[in-house]
């Protein structure tokens, strides 16, 4: 592992089980955790490969799963990944840095149609790392595939970081929504959906 991310750095010692205590007790409680999974599944066609990239607790790649598609999530922490495998039979979860991530490595040679990074993953990375971790997503996405980015504008990564980020990685940005569920963007939202797309060859 590279750098330690800001999930590690910026949160308290137990905050992994917390996490992960969390989003069960939401599961159990019926809560909709589903809502970034539809956005992706409206995007891509049936039976698409996904990666979830920054996965936590399984949640997104499950509910991708249970939509057909062939998912592998990856995060950098080991109990999240240890609980979405527990969780979330189906995809396959695994431990690996997004800012040196390479799955030819782990098995997984064969390009993705679209990522998706929920969960305000881009603004737990280790600073600094925030382009190298887009280069390294879209290097594991097909030319004319997606990566769908959604993290809270009130962090520590502007939209505008993200544009210039996204450009140097090889991918442009395509849309921009408020929320998940498609509000308009507009410059005071709090949360910022984008989707890019890797260029045709």
């Amino acid at each position: 592992m590279g750098k330690p991310t800001r999930w590690v750095t910026e949160t308290k010692p137990g905050h992994s089980q917390w996490y992960i205590d969390r989003f069960r007790q939401l599961a159990a409680e019926g809560a909709d955790l589903a809502g970034e999974a539809r956005l992706v599944d409206a995007l891509v066609p049936p039976g698409a490969r996904i990666l979830d990239a920054g996965s936590g607790t399984g949640r997104v790649a499950a509910a991708l799963a249970a939509r057909g598609h062939p998912v592998v999530g990856v995060d950098a922490d080991p109990a999240l990944v240890e609980a979405a495998r527990a969780d979330h039979p189906g995809p396959r979860f695994l431990v690996a840095d997004l800012a040196e991530l390479d799955l030819a490595a782990q098995g997984e040679p064969e390009p993705f149609d679209a990522a998706v990074v929920a969960g305000n993953v881009m603004v737990f990375v280790a600073a600094g790392t925030e382009r190298t971790v887009l280069a390294r997503i879209a290097a594991h996405v097909r030319p004319d595939g997606l990566v769908v980015v959604g993290f809270d504008t009130r962090r520590s990564y502007p939209v505008t970081d993200l544009d210039a980020d996204a450009v140097a990685a090889g991918l442009r940005v395509e849309h921009r929504f408020a929320t998940w569920d498609l509000r308009p963007w507009h410059d005071d939202a709090d949360w910022a959906v984008t989707v890019l797309r890797k260029p045709a060859a």
